[in-house]
């Protein structure tokens, strides 16, 4: 569940958005981030690597859930697979993966004489421990659900188990891995820093000075526990059992969510970070000033920008008024004018990074604004000029902009009264599965693994609804509570195949669907990413599968 926080710029009239919708700078979706011929020269050892993040949620594996958060954990631990910047799944700890006949059990064949940093084996026992602590109740973990179709699961998560019935390691160097379903594709699950080995050190979940200085198996290790709202630090790891990190020392600030982005990139001007992001008001200048020094990276990132109505209750119940919604929303208006033309609007939900299973348009009330479209489907749906429409959204993110520029839009095309509400990031997230949420929500997903089924399966499926029996809020990732049995019976025959082009063909069908018949979520823009990078001083420095730059293959020139 990688998501996202920030989408940042200046907040001005929704009006004058619109009104200047037409002058656009075009960002363009490539140019930027890869490596220059400099970088084929032998890697040199050393250096301080700086940059800015805002304060993540964790960075102890059990609960790591946003790009903040991965990029600490996934230089201080390694898994069974890894994952380059294309969606491309290779092996990490795993020297073999494979499948029984029917996809439901799996075995990794696992490296031996690794270790953690403070010298503990890194064995099979040590992912069954380390999966197990994810899984536990008393871990209340967010990302746990990614562990669902493992045999014992339920069981670990209604606390009716203290042990990973699914779990097994036969030898030091075998894990296997009973599901209780059929899936081809759960070994790129294990790419998922929750599936990270443990020691045993770590103890429970709950084990809070662990949490704030995890021990690890990666490229780097902690040089003390994490400040909070302040720094992290980390080192080289000298024991680390793959290619060994060059960098000497990472300096992690970690800085106001307010105003992150203006903080990095003056950081980055200043000479005190070597990457950062830019805020959207000034992308213009700084490609114009740092593209010519091979220092502008600029790229369509593996995730998405969509609204998340409420379809169990509320005003937005029925798909006519959620595509009534969506019809009613000029995109192209809102890219040119919020974002200048640095981001793109989006006509699916499982993005273009997979190529094979992108189908541009499937959302066909996204493609184009249809005012007299979306008014038939209003009336249709009882949606009347004057119904309270609740639109919630994050603060600290720099939202406000393009949220008033959709307000204004559903009010001037159907004359909603749009009750817009921003709140801190986790109240939003509470708020919007609860058992009386409605009207809708802002949202943004990253992939957290190479398969459009990370898309699919936790945003719609009938089973990440994960309702709480007390409270009947939801507790999974589809807060929406969308629900189709037949869409559910796709994901399921999809996960069951074994050819990859069958399966993506499966899930085209589900996502046709769910969005392009269902309009169950509202798509509205791609995950379009800038960068600036001190490519001056850094070779081998460009950006990977989650956002961040590759702080494990980093050398000094």
């Amino acid at each position: 569940m990688r998501l996202t926080k920030t989408m940042r710029w200046t907040a001005v009239a929704a009006t004058t958005i619109l009104a200047v919708a037409a002058c656009s700078n075009g960002g363009g979706s490539g140019g930027g981030g890869k490596p220059t011929a400099s970088d084929n020269a032998p890697a040199k050892d050393g250096g301080t690597f700086r940059l800015g993040i805002v304060e993540p949620t964790a960075i102890d594996p059990y609960n790591v859930q946003e790009s903040e958060g991965t990029l600490v954990a996934q230089n201080l631990f390694t898994g069974l697979t890894s994952v380059d910047v294309n969606g491309k799944v290779s092996n990490a700890l795993a020297e073999s993966r494979t499948a029984n006949d029917d996809c439901s059990q799996w075995t990794f064949k696992i490296k031996g004489g690794t270790t953690f940093s403070n010298g503990e084996p890194v064995d099979a026992e040590s992912f069954v421990r380390g999966w197990a602590r994810v899984a536990a109740k008393d871990a209340a973990s967010d990302v746990a659900y990614h562990m669902n179709e493992i045999d014992g699961f339920k069981e670990l998560q209604d606390g009716s188990a203290t042990t990973f019935r699914g779990l097994s390691a036969p030898d030091a160097t075998t894990l296997v891995v009973k599901l209780a379903i059929k899936d081809c594709e759960f070994d790129l699950r294990t790419f998922h820093t929750a599936f990270s080995p443990m020691p045993k050190v770590a103890g429970p979940a709950t084990n809070k000075t662990f949490n704030d200085m995890p021990i690890g198996n990666g490229p780097f290790k902690m040089e003390g526990p994490w400040q909070h709202n302040s720094k992290i630090t980390l080192v080289r790891n000298d024991s680390y059992g793959l290619t060994k990190a060059h960098l000497d020392r990472i300096e992690i600030s970690i800085l106001n969510s307010a105003n992150a982005d203006q903080l990095e990139y003056q950081g980055f001007q200043a000479g005190q970070f070597d990457w950062a992001r830019i805020p959207t008001e000034q992308l213009s200048v700084a490609k114009a000033t740092y593209g010519p020094k091979n220092e502008w990276y600029d790229w369509e990132s593996n995730g998405m920008n969509y609204l998340l109505p409420v379809t169990f209750q509320g005003p937005l119940k029925s798909k006519e008024a959620r595509q009534a919604i969506s019809y009613a929303i000029d995109r192209d208006a809102i890219v040119n004018g919020v974002f200048k033309g640095f981001r793109h609007k989006a006509t699916t939900l499982v993005p273009s990074a997979f190529k094979d299973a992108y189908q541009e348009g499937v959302c066909a009330s996204c493609v184009k604004q249809d005012k007299e479209k979306a008014k038939a489907l209003a009336a249709q749906a009882g949606l009347t000029p004057g119904t309270k429409l609740y639109f919630g959204y994050n603060t600290g993110g720099g939202h406000e902009a393009w949220v008033q520029a959709v307000a204004q839009q559903l009010k001037d095309v159907l004359g909603l009264d749009v009750q817009i509400d921003g709140m801190p990031f986790k109240d939003m997230l509470k708020k919007d599965k609860s058992a009386d949420a409605t009207g809708m929500y802002r949202a943004a997903w990253g992939a957290d693994y190479p398969t459009p089924g990370n898309y699919l399966a936790p945003l719609l499926a009938t089973a990440s609804i994960n309702e709480d029996p007390t409270t009947h809020d939801a507790q999974g990732d589809n807060a929406g509570r969308y629900s189709d049995p037949a869409f559910d019976a796709l994901l399921q025959q999809a996960t069951g195949t074994k050819d990859q082009a069958a399966r993506d063909k499966i899930y085209q069908q589900a996502e046709k669907l769910a969005i392009g018949e269902d309009q169950a979520l509202i798509p509205l823009f791609t995950r379009q990413q800038q960068r600036v990078a001190n490519t001056q001083k850094w070779a081998n420095l460009t950006y990977d599968f989650n956002e961040n730059p590759t702080l494990a293959t980093v050398s000094q020139k």
